[in-house]
């Protein structure tokens, strides 16, 4: 009988497995991983969550990454990636009508490290050469599949001149004139719309808009801009007595409402 019951012991334990990624860490939520102390950043681990590991695994959670309700991706805060600070900021009215897509240019990322690196990039060119309070985009996206975050859900961007007090401005890293952005990155600006529109901060009528629909810009690139013309919020707009620099980089053309 003793032998059963061991045996059914075992068969329990080995399908409900390690339960640190589904424990909900009461500040970074559902992020937790079994992994190496050594290798868990600021020591942020709880013992006892990782059953079928060694005792050198624990469940780590990553003080960089918050995860959100519903449909909301991980993203990686401000500390996450090691932002500077803020010169200034201006809140945002919320919920916007507009989400407005853009790309950076320039080479892509598709691991956490090198996102970050380019991040930090993007914010030293946005202030110390444009003078900006900060990095321009709301948001950024990886083809690593993280969120990156920029100005935040609440803070008016400096993306798209006339619609950054009224827009969420998402940006993907890279350059996608000749192709679109990989799926993990694809996936992710659909759902941190979607994260948007649950959290209130996105109205659920949204209009979806490239940055050339608005301005003198080749942005977001042709094959991702010809991607987010199927999308189902993607409205056309007449555009009057401008037409698209298809050779103007995207940095030349962010701009700061005046």
């Amino acid at each position: 009988m003793l032998f059963l019951f061991a045996i059914a012991a075992l068969l329990v334990t080995s399908i409900v497995g390690d339960s640190c990624e589904s424990y909900s860490h009461p500040q970074y939520g559902k992020t937790g991983k079994c992994i190496q102390t050594s290798k868990c950043s600021n020591s942020n681990y709880i013992s006892n969550l990782c059953e079928s590991q060694p005792a050198d695994i624990k469940c780590c959670f990553s003080a960089g990454t918050t995860t959100g309700t519903g449909n909301c991706p991980s993203i990686i805060s401000r500390a996450g990636w090691g932002a500077r600070a803020a010169t200034s900021k201006t809140n945002m009215a919320t919920p916007v009508s507009y989400v407005v897509v853009h790309h950076t240019t320039g080479g892509t990322c598709t691991t956490k490290d090198s996102c970050i690196s380019k991040m930090k990039g993007f914010q030293n060119y946005h202030m110390d050469s444009n003078g900006w309070a900060d990095i321009g985009y709301n948001f950024l996206v990886g083809e690593d599949g993280n969120v990156y975050e920029g100005r935040g859900w609440s803070l008016v961007g400096a993306h798209c001149i006339g619609y950054n007090s009224k827009s969420i401005g998402i940006s993907v890293i890279g350059d996608y004139t000749s192709l679109k952005p990989n799926t993990a990155a694809l996936n992710a600006v659909k759902a941190l719309i979607q994260c948007g529109i649950s959290k209130g901060i996105i109205q659920s009528n949204y209009i979806l808009r490239g940055h050339r629909d608005l301005d003198s810009t080749s942005c977001p690139g042709n094959t991702f801009y010809a991607e987010i013309k199927t999308w189902p919020a993607y409205r056309s707009v007449q555009r009057i007595g401008s037409t698209p620099s298809f050779n103007t980089p995207e940095d030349y053309l962010v701009m700061q409402d005046m």
